[in-house]
């Protein structure tokens, strides 16, 4: 294929585009900066936030190209080159996709080059392999603006599926008006059905192409996720790597939330410990794993980990052996507020938010006797609509972003 043809199948891509509805990020994105990249799991939309940009500005074929690193045309070309012809040819705008999947390795230092040599030239690059694109971002940190995309939101859900259309409500106003904003929202849908239907299958937009074979292309997906994404940013990974990271995450779908004992773990799979922490903390950065740590988290206290979540209910239901309905709130739970919050374990309570809020996260039943004496204690009630005092319902904080 020549390189006209790159320019035919990208205007033929944004004209296919015709979903209106964007994702909470397309509105946050500085889309005029000279490089933007967009990070995220596989499936969370990242390439149709990228054609929706394309299409609602009504780029001419000659403004704006889109490609994906992964097209046949790269496999003798460089990028490099492309923008060299586009920006010769009259074009402003570059869309690319797949920066992971480009052959040579170093599409960094190419987007470098382009934005140094060619600085009439905007970019915006997206990637699924996140921890590659963290690797990479120290060449680029000075040049670009990075922003994260999770998974749909509850609230975004309800948009998508024309069942509502609400404004994200902020953690600190929940906490405050949680009574008068759940009876409005309740009473006007219904809540139970469509929150249920959201924790099964509603986090991952191509949830719409074919929901009853949903859950057989999430399994797909992570599978790709262990078999291409993470051998391509871990150091001399070997096959046996891999089959030892399936193997961790099947012993841990098995029991969740986990309790993590990184020693007997790689005792278990027939490991080290240290590749355990380094495994563990590839499954996070790819999305596939929330790990909670006792106090503030960071990457240096990885060994010191209390508990292993799947990253959403989506992924438990497809992976788990078994879905426990307590593991699926406080999945969720850590889901949602790790978007913008910082989310920790604490032995009083399930999570500690912001250094500042405990949450215990349970059924109607569940009382306030283990965090009685905690300043900023709340109780988050799974199978409510509507809540009173320190009691509030835990669909609304699907409604943050």
């Amino acid at each position: 294929m020549d390189i006209e043809g790159l320019y035919a199948k990208s205007a033929r891509l944004v004209k296919a585009e015709r979903n209106r509805t964007t994702r909470f990020l397309y509105d946050r994105i500085i889309w005029d900066a000279r490089m933007v990249c967009i990070k995220g799991a596989r499936g969370v939309g990242k390439s149709t936030l990228m054609l929706q940009r394309m299409n609602k500005q009504r780029y001419t074929p000659t403004e704006a190209i889109y490609v994906s690193l992964d097209d046949l045309w790269f496999s003798d070309h460089r990028l490099t080159e492309l923008a060299d012809y586009h920006s010769r040819h009259g074009g402003a705008y570059m869309f690319i996709d797949e920066v992971h999947r480009y052959p040579y390795h170093n599409w960094a230092q190419e987007l470098k080059t382009i934005y140094d040599g060619y600085p009439d030239l905007k970019i915006v690059f997206s990637g699924s392999s996140i921890l590659q694109i963290d690797l990479q971002q120290a060449d680029l940190s000075r040049r670009c603006i990075f922003y994260d995309m999770p998974g749909l939101s509850f609230r975004e859900y309800l948009m998508l599926e024309g069942i509502a259309n609400l404004g994200s409500i902020g953690l600190e106003e929940i906490l405050c008006n949680h009574e008068t904003l759940a009876q409005d929202i309740a009473s006007k849908l219904k809540i139970a059905p469509t929150f249920e239907a959201y924790l099964r299958h509603g986090y991952y937009p191509f949830y719409r192409e074919n929901l009853p074979a949903y859950p057989i292309l999430l399994e797909q997906m992570v599978k790709m996720i262990l078999d291409v994404d993470l051998p391509s940013v871990l150091n001399n990974v070997e096959y046996a790597t891999v089959s030892k990271m399936k193997r961790l995450l099947t012993i841990i779908s098995q029991t969740v939330p986990f309790t993590l004992n990184a020693t007997k773990l790689g005792s278990t799979i027939e490991t080290s410990r240290q590749m355990i922490v380094r495994m563990l903390g590839a499954l996070s950065d790819a999305k596939l794993l929330t790990i909670l740590y006792s106090g503030k988290a960071n990457m240096g206290q990885l060994g010191r980990a209390e508990k292993l979540y799947f990253d959403n209910t989506n992924l438990m239901h497809a992976l788990a052996s078994a879905t426990n309905v307590g593991t699926e709130r406080e999945t969720f739970f850590a889901n949602q507020l790790k978007q913008g919050h910082a989310i920790a374990y604490t032995s009083a309570g399930d999570f500690l938010v912001d250094d500042t809020y405990t949450f215990e996260v349970g059924g109607e039943y569940k009382d306030f006797s283990q965090i009685k004496d905690i300043e900023n204690s709340f109780l988050v009630i799974g199978d409510a609509e509507c809540g009173h005092h320190n009691r509030i319902p835990l669909w609304l904080f699907g409604l943050m972003y």
